[in-house]
């Protein structure tokens, strides 16, 4: 069974991916809801953390619900990185993530993120400094390499563990390759299979399915897998890919009134956590998630994204349940 450090995480963890402005902590508890095993928040700028903002500071806020989760940092000065891992630590998570695979352009610009597969010393004695700064756990989530002549992750992972981390996450994909092109699992099995590796190497990139999930773990022998963009506005995932390891069953989609609760209780967690204005505007690309599959959805959702409050979010949400509801009656 993969642990964490001493975190017992399941005998095969399914892993939310952390991404900005999706897996805040009221997405991350929907999540956790419908099996999601291991959490970590969005990432958070390791300047951000030394300078107290508010933004940085509320990114590590989550409920006892989420455990075990981990705060995700991102930098490209080492001392910052310790400092941010220092107040990270006060927060309280099970273990402290470093983010050395966003291929953003702003992130990796600073030098933050993927930027650190161009410099593959600098990633690990920053990794060893965060290790010997903290008592937490620290994982890594990073990348296959820069680019396709620079592949160079199973080297980057023996090295990683040698200065002390207790997991890797490997997405499938260069950061020349952004989101784009099939997610490449060849590399990340070597990493698996590499026999000097005792940590858990997690898996990450185009899982979308239960028969996708098995597929991976049985073809390339990973500890566990991540979840990241088949999760935005699908919390169900969890449920459909746990049901069918363990008893290769595929769960009836979600009812319209199970859509229409979770969005409502998505909406009423995200206002106390970072205000009316934002969580309108933030929720709005995952409402296709939420009710993809629905026929003829597109005038609901135009006006979903368009509406300005949330009591007007709340009202559309009513008419939609009772009129989809009355549409299926009508077709049997």
């Amino acid at each position: 069974m993969p642990k964490i450090g001493n975190i017992d995480v399941g005998d095969f963890p399914i892993i939310l991916a952390p991404m900005e402005d999706v897996t805040d902590s009221p997405f991350r508890v929907i999540c956790k809801q419908h099996g999601a095993d291991v959490l970590v928040t969005e990432f958070i700028a390791a300047e951000g953390l030394i300078r107290d903002a508010e933004k940085s500071n509320n990114k590590m806020r989550f409920e006892p619900v989420e455990r075990p989760l981990g705060i995700q940092i991102f930098g490209n000065n080492i001392e910052s990185m310790m400092k941010a891992a220092e107040v990270a630590e006060a927060a309280n998570p099970d273990f402290i993530d470093l983010n050395f695979g966003c291929p953003v352009r702003k992130i990796v610009m600073k030098g933050g993120g993927a930027a650190l597969l161009q410099d593959i010393p600098k990633m690990v004695s920053m990794t060893e400094a965060v290790v010997k700064s903290t008592r937490l756990p620290v994982t890594v989530k990073t990348r296959l390499g820069w680019d396709d002549s620079h592949k160079d992750i199973v080297n980057i992972a023996e090295r990683l563990q040698d200065v002390g981390i207790a997991a890797i996450a490997i997405h499938g994909r260069t950061r020349a390759q952004l989101y784009g092109g099939k997610a490449d699992w060849t590399l990340i099995g070597e990493v698996k299979n590499n026999p000097y590796m005792k940590i858990p190497v997690f898996g990450n990139g185009d899982v979308d399915s239960g028969s996708k999930a098995e597929e991976m773990k049985n073809s390339y022998g990973v500890d566990g897998i991540l979840i990241g963009r088949a999760a935005t506005g699908n919390p169900w995932i969890f449920r459909e890919i746990k049901a069918w390891l363990s008893d290769h069953i595929i769960p009836p989609p979600p009812s319209i009134a199970e859509r229409v609760t979770i969005v409502r209780q998505h909406l009423e967690a995200s206002i106390p956590y970072k205000g009316e204005r934002a969580t309108l505007f933030e929720i709005r690309k995952l409402y296709s998630g939420y009710f993809k599959g629905i026929p003829d959805f597109k005038a609901w959702r135009m006006q979903l994204v368009t509406a300005l409050t949330t009591a007007e979010v709340f009202r559309l949400l009513s008419e939609i349940e009772v009129s989809l509801r009355y549409r299926h009656l009508l077709r049997f």
